[in-house]
């Protein structure tokens, strides 16, 4: 056992910012020194002396033999792992170095259609072909839930070549699919399960949360850090265990993908996250249970609301356990789209939440809310309740129209199939997506795309799911969504044209 109360990143970082001596070295602001006043008097003068290098008692993050090193194993102790890799530039370049690691050019990788953008990001960069599994779906809620253990096990008796398999747990509402089960599917074939658990890094450290990726065998589990604890934004971890996985090739991708001048502030917040959740882990997130608890029960009483619960786990094979600390509230009863409904509590309220989408709100409650956080979030729901006490249908049907009537597959029905409704799925792509992404392109009216190959990666943020991908057909499903989104009040990223008036499609 190793003592978790230590911080030898964090402790190396603050002596050598205390350290008197002539900087001669990057950064160019030499310890604060030549900072903007205006930077300065925002943030303050001390976190610019910690600002620092790859200096020799600080270690190097690629080839880590002291305080960094130490500071990894206890990370991997704290949350499970064989090994820990700290991260930089986030749960990002984590999910490119894991593909890249596991699939050459040409290989195939299983992955849900529900999967983050820079997992295919990976997949332009490797050359990987991705065997894209739909998840589950509610067509109430309009939300995309986990891959099924039956889905995976279809998809690897079609495709027995497949290198590895990846999910998302938990999704961006924090619903979980059955990990257990799937990586039971997964290793029966003897190759690795990578986990996408950005929103799950709490999971190990209190009984009545889910289960950790790591607790049910997953071979390669990627964490933002910074999302749920107390690492700061950017950075994260990424674990491994086992022998599926090639660890010396990871350590090779990652300096791919990760800047060669990663911040020790960073770093050394990852240390002190690890720290913090491996002394006083299951208290906070007691504290954080309880917040969550009061608020689910708070919000649910409220007139024209209604929260995502635990009780909708096993109704669908897709969701098979639920984060209590993310609220997804339902604001249609009160006649108003998640986008309209978030301008109102951010701009007139106080009250900002992590993710707005057409029907829904989402909110993280963490380690870092209050009391005080939680009383305001229920009395701007109370207050909002009581502006549309009679919802007004005929704004938000005009709003939500277009879910009733597009093909929400993305894949173009025919006269004997009608239209699925399903949130996110992928046809058959004539292109990978590293070809499509490199072919020559041309751009077109939006409306004139139809049927044309997608070059580009388009998806509203968040959540950061792509619904066209570079090699996927466009079709008018997708094109209605998207239009949709933006009619509604949200913001589509990735494509040049943000108003989605053109689109770059591959040059036939």
């Amino acid at each position: 056992m190793l003592d978790q109360t230590a911080m030898p990143l964090l402790e190396a970082l603050r002596v050598q910012a205390h350290r008197a001596h002539a900087p001669f070295y990057t950064p160019g602001h030499k310890r604060g020194q030549g900072i903007a006043q205006p930077l300065a008097d925002l943030l303050g003068t001390a976190v610019f002396q910690a600002d620092l290098p790859e200096l020799p008692d600080l270690d190097n993050l690629f080839a880590p033999e002291g305080v960094i090193r130490q500071a990894q194993e206890l990370a991997a102790e704290a949350f499970g792992a064989d090994r820990t890799w700290f991260l930089a530039n986030g749960s990002t370049c984590g999910l490119e170095a894991a593909i890249l690691a596991v699939c050459n050019s040409g290989e195939k990788i299983v992955l849900p259609r529900n999967v983050h953008r820079s997992a295919i990001a990976a997949l332009v960069l490797s050359g990987a072909i991705p065997i894209f599994v739909e998840p589950d779906y509610d067509p109430q809620l309009g939300i995309a839930h986990s891959i099924t253990p039956d889905s995976v096990a279809h998809t690897l008796k079609q495709h027995s070549d497949v290198k590895a398999v990846l999910v998302v747990y938990p999704t961006y509402y924090g619903v979980c699919g059955d990990i257990w089960a799937i990586a039971q599917r997964v290793h029966q074939h003897g190759i690795p399960l990578l986990v996408d658990e950005a929103h799950g890094a709490h999971f190990g450290f209190h009984p009545d949360l889910p289960i950790s990726a790591l607790a049910v065998g997953a071979d390669l589990v990627v964490q933002s850090t910074h999302k749920l604890l107390g690492a700061m934004t950017q950075a994260a971890m990424l674990h491994v265990q086992g022998t599926r996985v090639d660890g010396d090739r990871l350590s090779q991708t990652l300096q791919l993908v990760q800047s060669t001048s990663p911040s020790y502030l960073l770093l050394a917040s990852l240390d002190a996250a690890r720290q913090q959740m491996a002394t006083q882990g299951k208290q906070l997130m007691t504290q954080t249970l309880a917040l969550a608890h009061q608020a689910r029960t708070q919000l649910s009483q409220i007139s024209g609301l209604s929260v995502l619960g635990a009780e909708s786990a096993g109704l669908t094979p897709g969701f098979a356990a639920l984060d209590p600390t993310r609220l997804t509230v339902t604001t249609t009863g009160l006649g108003l789209t998640g986008f309209a409904a978030d301008e109102i509590l951010h701009q007139q309220l106080g009250v900002t939440a992590e993710l707005p989408s057409l029907q829904h709100l989402t909110f993280i409650i963490s380690l870092g809310n209050t009391l005080s956080d939680i009383e305001q979030l229920t009395n701007a729901f109370n207050h909002l309740s009581s502006q549309h006490p009679s919802p007004s249908a005929q704004p938000l049907e005009r709003a939500l129209k277009p879910i009733e009537k597009v093909d929400f597959s993305f894949a173009s029905p025919t006269k004997n199939q009608p239209l699925k409704q399903s949130l996110i799925a992928s046809p058959q792509s004539p292109f990978s997506p590293r070809q499509a992404f490199f072919a020559p392109t041309e751009t077109l009216a939006i409306a004139h795309t139809i049927g044309y190959i997608s070059a580009e990666i388009v998806c509203p943020y968040p959540p950061g799911i792509p619904v066209l991908l570079p090699g996927e057909e466009i079709t008018e499903g997708a094109i209605a969504y998207l239009q949709q989104v933006i009619a509604a009040g949200g913001v589509i990223t990735g494509c040049a044209d943000p108003n989605l008036d053109t689109l770059k499609v591959v040059k036939l």
